[in-house]
Formats: structure tokens, sequence, C-alpha cells
């Protein structure tokens, strides 16, 4: 069945023909903070990241468009590459191969925000929380857009190994514990509902869910993400909120399943065209059978400003029960300043 699925997905390949000349883009970003803790000691806190991204792109005489991308480490090693064949047959479907995230991933917080997520800037302890865990693995997706439905994004992942493999290779055993994952997303505009439409313009509602089959033994039980998200924008104001349910499996026979369910509000607010403030909010709440439950909830104020390709972002931000433990607050101060390229 596995089998199968790849297969009818490469048919739609058939059609390639010859290729124009193509073009090559190197886009980029890197951004510097000063990021401080009340509750911990900071030490040194300034700190940097960096991006980089290489993208080609070219058209076959059959009307479909062919594109690459390979972004690096922060070492400037190997990150995620894709290859995407887009337009299929003339049908509009996107088919792409590669580990440049998950459909679930792209959507985890999808709030609006002046800044960073309200645990966006390292305040709160949310370990293994975040949906969208197929996020790098290598696999097959399409994306595609429907009436009324609209965006579809859809992945498959044969082994859910972690493994990157390089062409005319294959994983073998590195993880024969494991079996495949699904992820698959859903955007919809809501001004597009026949007849109900002129009421709900300018809002979104986004769908997602995910599926990882973190053991093959028997009496175990999948990884399972879901989430559901509803956006308003109207003139400068933005509002969003989010449920989100996250289940990590069972890797061992009958064992303690632990599954969490949060809550993320964002509003935002346009001064003018460069500034933006906005309160959000992150609650998670923490379901282990073998354990008290536990919330932990931080929230968040921030501000960003952009001038060009810069964007100057601060956040103050609190924890509350920091990592599911009563009365441990975790909270951070976070300036930072971001180039892209």
């Amino acid at each position: 069945m596995k089998i199968t699925k790849i297969l009818v997905a490469l048919s739609f390949l058939f059609g390639v023909s010859t290729a124009n000349a193509g073009e090559l883009t190197v886009t980029g970003s890197m951004e510097a903070t000063y990021h401080s803790e009340d509750d911990t000691t900071t030490g040194n806190p300034l700190g940097v990241d960096r991006e980089l991204k290489f993208s080609g792109s070219t058209e076959l005489d059959n009307g479909m468009t062919v594109t690459v991308m390979q972004d690096t480490t922060d070492s400037l090693g190997y990150g995620d590459s894709k290859i995407t064949f887009g337009n299929v047959m003339g049908y509009g479907i996107d088919v792409y191969v590669g580990a440049d995230g998950s459909p679930v991933d792209a959507i985890d917080d999808v709030t609006p925000t002046a800044y960073e997520e309200a645990n966006g800037s390292g305040s709160g302890t949310y370990t293994n929380v975040d949906i969208g865990g197929l996020a790098g693995e290598m696999g097959i997706g399409f994306k595609f857009s429907l009436p009324i439905v609209g965006a579809v994004d859809y992945k498959y992942i044969p082994k859910v190994d972690g493994s990157e493999n390089a062409d005319n290779a294959n994983s073998s055993d590195t993880s024969a514990s494991v079996g495949s994952g699904q992820s698959v997303s859903v955007k919809t505009n809501l001004a597009d509902i026949p007849v109900l439409g002129s009421y709900l313009d300018g809002a979104t509602l986004t769908m997602g869910y995910e599926e990882d089959e973190v053991s093959t033994i028997a009496a175990t039980e999948d990884a399972v993400d879901g989430t559901i998200a509803l956006n308003y924008s109207t003139g400068n104001f933005a509002f969003g909120v989010q449920r989100k349910a996250s289940s990590k499996g069972e890797t061992t026979a009958n064992g303690n399943e632990i599954f969490y369910k949060d809550l993320v509000i964002g509003i935002s607010y346009a001064v003018n065209d460069n500034l933006s403030i906005s309160y959000n909010t992150y609650e998670s709440e923490k379901h282990d059978f073998s354990a008290v439950d536990k919330v932990q909830k931080s929230s968040a104020i921030n501000v960003g400003y952009t001038i060009g390709g810069m964007t100057i972002g601060f956040q103050e931000a609190k924890t509350d029960n920091d990592a599911y433990v009563d009365n441990q607050s975790d909270d951070t101060r976070t300036l930072g300043v971001s180039v892209s390229f």
C-alpha cells in the first residue's frame, strides 16, 4: 500500500519534457539578540542566529515548473532540501519531495504577533509540546487548491527515522522500530463560503492533522497532533485564537501516554506601516496518567519595528508554572535585531 502511494504520486511526473534555462538565487537572514532572565542566571545575554537558502527554478516546455531549495544549518552545513514540480499535468497541483518542514509544523502557531510567539523567545519550558514533529523528515507531498475549501498541503513519510538520504540510497535499518507518518493542513478563506462569505470577510480558518507511527511494537499508540485556528483582521487590528492537541504516543506496549491541550491567543495592532504591537498568550495543559495534571501559561507583550529589510523586535514575557511545576516562574526580556537579504 505504501509503495502504491509513492508510485501514484510519481506517475504525475511522466509529462516532464525539456527544460528552459533557469536561475539561482541566494537569500538569508541574520539576527542578533539580547536575552535576559529574571529567575535564573543570565550569563552572557548576547546571541546570534543565521539562515542561508539557495533556490533555483526553471520552466519545462509542457508548462510545468521545477524549483529546488537547499538551506544550511547554523554551522553552514547542509540542512533541509526540497524539489517541487509545479502545475503538474496542467492541473495546478504541486508535487514535492524533500525534508523541508511539514504541513502541520508550518501552522504550529498562526495567531498574530508583532515579534515572537508568547513562548517564542525562551520564556517557559515547552519541550515536546509543539505540534509538527514530522518536520525535517524525508517525504513526498502535494499542494493544491479546492473551491471553497481553500489551500491543501499533504505530506507522506514512508519511514519516520530522521534520515535524509542522498540520491540512490535508502535508510536501511536506521531505526527499524518506527513506521510511517503523514501530515495535512487546510487553510480556508471564510469569505469564499457561499452566502455566508459576505459576513466573514477578513476571517481565515486553518486546520491541521498529523500522525506519526513512533513504534511498530504491538499494543503501542501512534503520536497524533491536531489543531484548528481562527484568525480575523479588520483595519489595523488582527485577532487569532488557536486550539492544539498533541498525543506523544507510546514506544512500549501498554505504556503511559502523555498528551497536551494548548490554547493560543494573539491580538495585534499596526500603529503605522512600520510599527506594530501585540499581546500574546500560550496556555498548555499537560495530561500524564501517572501524575497530577499541570497547566503552564506564558503571556507576552511584543513590539516590532521594520525598516526596509531590518526588523527590531522586543518581547517582555512571563511564565507561570514553568515546566508544569507549581509556582515556578520563568520571566524573560528579549531585544532582537534581524536583517534579511
